[in-house]
């Protein structure tokens, strides 16, 4: 039975040595189907002691998201591989499945691994997600992608609510990217790969890469990402002969005009993993390469970023712990960064030269890119962002239950909370909404707040048993800045979760209230006083009966206290309560 086992394993070897030979030789020209690509990682799982394939949650399709680990001592559980000191790399694939490169890579360094388990660091543990938008990989087809070559069949890049799980990290409207935050929150990941087909201009590479946005990132972090791990996986893909450069994002028409650092929000997948000291990287092939070349240069990435990760995983892991204990006592939070336009490096920059010709189409003059003169030229990267304010966290946030909603999302992060346990009142300071802007048009299932302003009282305000107190003690305060403060870009308030709160619910009858606005103006000099300012500042408001009627009511105890308050409380020091 024994000699029966070893030999079933030589085989086992050798089938695996022989597929790894094949590879060389073998060309990419379609992607595979969903079916197809979880049946050969439950084939993996069959074969291999060295791997698993586990289900999570479900998708908004019905289908469950698969997890496949590579753990080199057959270690599957994400706290004992924690206490054991190993790095753990989340590697996301098919968030656009219209974009599959990264799935035909993955699975190629997954089949790679196990026919040379040396390949796999014994302190990095991979989790790959075969397939994020579960449902656009369903969804079928060949003309999705009209700019793009190949392959010959791809998903789409809405998921079955049309959303774009790319945009959907803070929000989580999809039950995918639900399910994903609870597997990010459980295996906790230090780096997080998200694998992309790029749009855009042409130039001569094939594979261009995303950083996470180092400015934003943890400071600890931050320094080795920028000058070290980022430095070597270019160095490391020069060498393999498959050049890459940032991610072109051009400043004007052309890359001559320079590039900018993208700046990947809490709303896209390595925007979210930063809020978490998780380093992030967007692997981006580019579309005019034929799929072949995309795939595999989006795995001679992944096997360096497997390789360099493992080099650095005891590193990684003590940043990662540092940055946390240091989120967790930390009160002032940068938020809503922009370009910081007079600061670039000059990078080596291999583009072909635009030119301009008669469009057939519209017969006005159109750009193109001549492949016949290629060129290497000094550009300019632009990669140094500010931010527009800062806040100060409060020792306690304080969130209604009826906002539950926001809670859940909480919880799925991992926020820590506790809740009153009898009806309380409070003095609370809060925050009002007085001006914001609105999207015309519905991003994302949402029409987007911006460009938000408040002010700050304090009210003994009544809350009630199972009430949520939030303190900011904890490694999540980023998330909690990035979510809770009603200003930042990507705040639940920004993505409509409040939005009850700026609709009036009562009114007067102008009619009925004529005496008592007279009696309140008639009372109260100061109240009079404007109004007479107003009147005179304004004349058409100086015309409007009821108007004026409005202000008086606006500004007396008429007016209720909830509309435009945001609902989340901040409490400092002891809790003060009030009287029963």
């Amino acid at each position: 039975m024994r000699f029966f086992t070893v030999a079933l394993s030589i085989l086992f070897l050798c089938n695996f040595l022989s597929a790894q030979e094949k590879q060389k030789q073998k060309v990419f020209t379609n992607s595979p189907d969903y079916y197809s690509i979880i049946s050969t990682f439950e084939i993996f799982d069959k074969q291999s002691d060295l791997c698993l394939l586990k289900t999570y949650g479900t998708t908004d399709v019905g289908k469950p998201l698969h997890l496949f680990i590579l753990s080199k001592d057959k270690t599957f559980e994400p706290a004992q591989i924690k206490q054991q000191g190993k790095a753990v790399l989340l590697l996301n694939n098919g968030i656009h499945p219209g974009e599959p490169d990264g799935i035909d890579a993955s699975i190629e360094l997954a089949r790679n691994i196990l026919a040379d388990p040396k390949l796999l660091p014994d302190n990095l543990v991979i989790c790959i997600v075969p397939v994020f938008n579960v449902d656009g990989c369903l969804n079928r087809g060949n003309c999705s992608r009209a700019n793009q070559c190949g392959p010959l069949e791809y998903g789409f890049r809405g998921n079955a609510k049309n959303l774009d799980l790319n945009r959907d990290f803070i929000k989580a409207d999809a039950q995918n990217t639900q399910t994903l935050q609870r597997i990010f929150q459980e295996w906790k990941p230090d780096f997080f790969v998200d694998t992309h087909v790029s749009n855009g201009a042409d130039y001569q590479y094939t594979m261009t890469l995303i950083a996470t946005q180092r400015n934003k990132l943890h400071p600890v972090l931050s320094a080795y990402m920028d000058k070290e791990l980022v430095p070597s996986l270019y160095r490391a893909m020069e060498l393999r002969k498959e050049p890459m450069c940032p991610y072109v994002d051009t400043r004007g028409e052309t890359p001559e005009s320079g590039i900018v650092g993208f700046l990947e929000t809490p709303r896209f997948a390595t925007g979210y993993a930063a809020l978490f000291n998780c380093i992030g990287f967007v692997t981006e092939a580019h579309m005019l390469k034929p799929y072949d070349n995309r795939v595999k240069a989006t795995l001679k990435l992944l096997e360096e970023m497997v390789r360099q990760f493992g080099l650095d995983a005891k590193k990684v892991v003590a940043l990662h712990a540092e940055a946390d204990r240091q989120v967790a006592s930390q009160k002032t939070f940068m938020l809503n960064w922009k370009l910081d336009t007079a600061q670039f490096t000059w990078i080596d920059f291999r583009g072909y030269e635009a030119r301009y010709k008669t469009s057939e189409v519209s017969s006005q003059p159109r750009l193109y890119y001549d492949l016949q003169s290629p060129y290497t030229k000094k550009i300019k990267f632009y990669n140094t962002y500010v931010p527009s304010f800062t806040v100060t966290l409060p020792d306690y946030y304080v969130i209604p239950q009826a906002w539950l909603e926001v809670v859940e999302r909480l919880r799925m992060n991992g926020v820590k909370m506790s809740r009153l346990l009898k009806d309380t009142t409070i003095y609370t300071a809060v925050y009002y909404i007085t001006t914001y802007e609105t999207g015309k048009f519905p991003y994302e299932g949402h029409y987007l707040h911006r460009d938000v302003h408040t002010r700050s009282d304090t009210q003994a305000i009544r809350y009630y048993r199972g009430d949520f107190i939030i303190p900011t003690n904890q490694p999540a305060n980023r998330y909690l800045a990035e979510t809770l403060e009603p200003r930042s870009g990507d705040s639940f308030f920004a993505w409509n979760f409040f939005d009850g709160i700026l609709q009036q619910k009562e009114w007067f009858s102008d009619y009925v209230f004529e005496e008592k606005a007279d009696s309140l103006v008639r009372n109260d000099p100061a109240l009079k006083k404007m109004l007479e300012d107003e009147r005179k500042r304004d004349t058409a408001f100086a015309k409007n009966a009821w108007a004026q009627l409005n202000f008086v009511y606006q500004h007396s105890a008429f007016k209720e206290r909830s509309h435009n308050r945001y609902p989340v409380g901040r409490l400092n020091g002891e809790l003060r309560l009030g009287n029963e």
